[in-house]
């Protein structure tokens, strides 16, 4: 899902997430952050319209991932995200099933889908979600994503473990102050952060956005 960096193979990505404005979006890329997230789903508190956003969103530089998150979406509303020309791929983060990812796949649309584990730490058998990166995210009954919760990392980490041809993006609970250590435990392909880097939600804190690159940037 991330654009290629043949000079760092190896290093950490970053993902803000939950971007609302250009000015946390210039933050987030003057900090370093590999990829920025949009969140297209109106039932988020940061919910970001594309169409009153599409001027300034479309002149953020190409070599910054730009991902819409999207939630249980309809056919039609994946393909409208997709279609976005300011978007370069998207983020399933609800209870998408593996025939309907089959079938983004299929259209050549890049995605990531988002894996919930919940407070027992127990994920079971993972199915094929016909993708080669996927989010590890913390699971609440208060909505999907950006809650500020934690999950097991050692659970985390078996994952990548078991899972080596997927690249493994971590979120949930991320802040500048545990994210160097989920790094070490963990070992993900890319960290996904939110609220740990927010002064209030949809409000990015710019020292916060640099404190957690540079955590991350320092494992």
């Amino acid at each position: 899902m991330f654009a290629e960096d043949l000079t760092a193979p190896d290093r950490v990505r970053v993902k803000i997430c939950g971007i609302t404005t250009l000015a946390d979006a210039l933050v987030a890329i003057h900090c370093g952050a590999d990829a920025l997230g949009f969140n297209l789903f109106a039932g988020s508190k940061r919910y970001v319209d594309p169409r009153i956003g599409h001027d300034w969103m479309i002149n953020l530089p190409a070599h910054v991932t730009k991902v819409a998150v999207l939630v249980n979406p309809t056919w039609e509303e994946l393909l409208r995200a997709a279609a976005l020309p300011f978007i370069d791929a998207l983020q399933l983060h609800g209870q998408e099933s593996p025939e309907y990812c089959r079938r983004v796949s299929e259209n050549g649309i890049r995605f990531a889908k988002a894996i919930p584990i919940g407070a027992s730490g127990k994920m079971g058998e993972t199915p094929h979600f016909f993708t080669d990166t996927v989010l590890l995210d913390s699971s609440s009954r208060r909505g999907f994503g950006g809650m500020g919760e934690t999950f097991d990392w050692a659970v985390g980490r078996q994952f990548v473990t078991d899972h080596p041809g997927l690249q493994v993006i971590v979120a949930g609970g991320l802040t500048p102050g545990n994210v160097a250590e989920a790094v070490r435990t963990i070992r993900p392909f890319a960290v996904d952060v939110t609220t740990g880097v927010e002064s209030a939600p949809r409000r990015k804190d710019s020292a916060r956005v640099r404190d957690f690159v540079a955590a991350v940037r320092g494992v």
